[in-house]
């Protein structure tokens, strides 16, 4: 059993590493160019990031004069540069600016406040009113978006391959969820712990955008970061649940190598061990649970997954088996021997996972 007293933030990235090495080798340099900057400033916050862990990052508490189980937001703008939070341009209940990427990341930040406060009764990511800080226009052609322990940070896109990653909402939920793990599990990045820890980010990050829409699992897309990929692209988005290994096949990014069952688990020393190509895996038995169990996600499903993920007995280091084992036995604990127990159970045993 974890006890979530140290837990130990981690730089994690919406565009996975594979992704962007191979733009960076593409003959072309108006797409080769942005990936390699893309990479060198992951490469540079990653290390900020675990110097912060190591010195300690900063307490942040609940701003004054905040208004209990209220989102507290505060977006940023980087104005194309990299010195962090940037300038502040909108506050909690200011009314929109012109800009749409401001107004988006704001909504967002707050959409994924609702989903969890409404429905799991979490007040922000941390469980006790946690600010949410977000910065746009970070960098230059800059083709991520990540969560570095302490805040979101936006990029514009090239243009090119990508483009602004404030559009997608569930890419907004995916990134702050890491702030939901990291304060619960704290699944340590790396391997099959690593993969959940994607995993979980893409599970949420796509049930606030169904929240949002008011969408059943039948008629949601499961699509992680539709909208982001360029006209030029082949592609839907950067992810599927539905159907690991199907979201793009370009000449430019190639194919989705994401797996859908064991059958195909990838072995890899990259991507921390394949965090964001494994994480298929644990996704695409969630989507088979969803689908199952019918209606809306967030609600027997989605609470099955957030019961094990707050339970306090998902270790750090949990496999795929030791995850699937508990959402059995919170699906016991919770539904009884009910028609979701067996849908847990029978989801699992799709994608090639045993359970203990």
């Amino acid at each position: 059993m974890t006890t979530y007293g140290g837990f130990q933030p981690v730089f994690c990235t919406i565009v996975p590493p594979h992704v962007l090495d191979r733009l960076a080798r593409n003959a072309d340099p108006v797409l080769a160019g942005p990936a390699r900057r893309t990479l060198q400033r992951d490469a540079l916050e990653r290390t900020r990031r675990g110097l912060t862990t190591v010195i300690g990052a900063p307490a942040v508490a609940p701003r004054a004069g905040a208004e209990p189980e209220k989102p507290q937001r505060t977006v940023y703008d980087a104005r194309h540069g990299t010195d962090l939070p940037g300038r502040e341009v909108r506050g909690e209940g200011e009314e929109p600016g012109q800009d749409a990427t401001v107004n988006r990341a704001y909504a967002g930040l707050g959409a994924t406040f609702e989903h969890y406060l409404k429905v799991y009764r979490r007040n922000s990511i941390d469980g006790q009113g946690l600010p949410l800080d977000a910065t746009v226009h970070y960098d230059r052609e800059y083709n991520n978006a990540f969560w570095n322990g302490e805040q979101m940070v936006f990029g514009d896109g090239d243009g090119e391959i990508f483009l602004d990653f404030t559009i997608a909402l569930d890419v907004i939920g995916h990134e702050l969820t890491h702030g939901v793990t990291q304060h619960t599990a704290n699944l340590t990045y790396y391997g099959q712990p690593g993969a959940l820890n994607e995993s979980v980010s893409d599970v949420f990050g796509s049930l606030i955008k169904q929240y949002s829409l008011g969408q059943t699992a039948a008629e949601a897309d499961w699509l992680i970061g539709a909208g982001l990929l360029a006209p030029r692209v082949t592609g839907e988005a950067l992810r599927s649940m539905k159907a690991p290994g199907t979201a793009y096949d370009d000449d430019v990014l190639g194919k989705d190598p994401q797996p859908a069952t064991m059958d195909d688990f990838v072995r890899t020393g990259r991507d921390n061990g394949g965090v964001h190509i494994n994480s298929g895996i644990p996704n695409h038995a969630f989507y088979l649970l969803a689908t199952a169990l019918g209606g809306h996600a967030w609600e027997r499903a989605g609470q099955i997954w957030y019961d094990v993920l707050t339970g306090g007995e998902l270790a750090e280091d949990a496999l795929f088996a030791d995850f699937a084992t508990l959402t059995l036995k919170a699906a016991r604990e919770r539904y009884g021997d009910a028609d979701e127990l067996e849908a847990v159970r029978k989801a699992w045993e799709q994608v090639g996972v045993r359970t203990l």
